[in-house]
């Protein structure tokens, strides 16, 4: 069963594409046959924009765990044969400080219905009974509809796809390796603090790439989403972490 079949989905995805439509045909005397892209890169930007709020909260999270660092630490010395036990005062600890181990979740939690959206845009080839017009648009001659993987098994690979998709696999893969070498990098200062853990760190790591990874299965259009949306959350993490400093151990 197509879950974009269900009448909501099917009339929200309706919605959805008929303001992607309107916006690129505003841009499109500025920007020409690359509106609709613009206009996903404008759309990208207008929701990280309300996700402000949640990225502070991200922020302010990130300070209270690092604050707290150390009282877990000596939890998980003093419970390490009581796992229960552990669990229990980990959480009370959470609670009695008024902080979740979970808030670093949310951003990309409240941005998955938005990728999974934009993905469905230029996936259908008929949106709510009517031809998907967005998959005629093009980004320098690639349409926005394709994915590398797309364009391997259709044996349709062109030199400006290789072009497009390499440059953007590159510059996700380059906005992640900075983003964890600028905030998540041990610092002798705070070499107390989760950020500093090795462990966090290599999953930070996996996860930044895990994204440039997924730019070669999604289309084009929302592999756009993602650059412009890890390059924010780098801009914005280095604010947010000016004003929300990590306490020192």
């Amino acid at each position: 069963m197509d879950l974009f079949s269900l009448p909501p989905i099917t009339a929200l995805l309706d919605a959805a594409y008929g303001a992607l439509m309107w916006i690129a045909a505003i841009l499109e005397p500025l920007t020409g046959a690359a509106s609709a892209a613009v206009a996903v890169v404008l759309v990208t930007l207008v929701v990280r924009a309300a996700l402000i709020p949640v990225g502070i909260s991200q922020a302010k999270a990130e300070q209270t765990r690092a604050r707290l660092a150390p009282k877990l630490r000596a939890l998980q010395e003093r419970y390490k044969s009581d796992r229960e036990r552990l669990q229990r005062e980990t959480m009370k600890l959470y609670s009695e400080e008024g902080a979740s181990p979970l808030a670093g979740c949310a951003p990309v939690l409240a941005q998955a219905p938005v990728v999974g959206l934009i993905y469905a845009l230029f996936l259908h080839t008929a949106i709510a009974g009517h031809t998907n017009a967005l998959l005629t648009e093009r980004l320098f001659g690639v349409p926005l509809g394709t994915s590398v993987v797309g364009l391997i098994s259709h044996g349709s690979v062109t030199w400006p796809a290789i072009a497009i998709f390499g440059a953007l696999v590159a510059l996700i893969a380059a906005v992640g390796e900075v983003t964890r070498r600028a905030l998540s990098s041990p610092n002798p200062g705070r070499a107390g603090t989760p950020s500093g853990a090795p462990a966090a760190l290599r999953l930070l790591g996996v996860l930044h790439y895990a994204t440039a990874v997924a730019a070669i299965f999604v289309p084009l259009a929302a592999g756009l989403y993602l650059l412009v949306t890890v390059s924010w959350t780098l801009v914005q993490r280095i604010i947010l972490r000016s004003v929300y400093p990590l306490p020192a151990p």
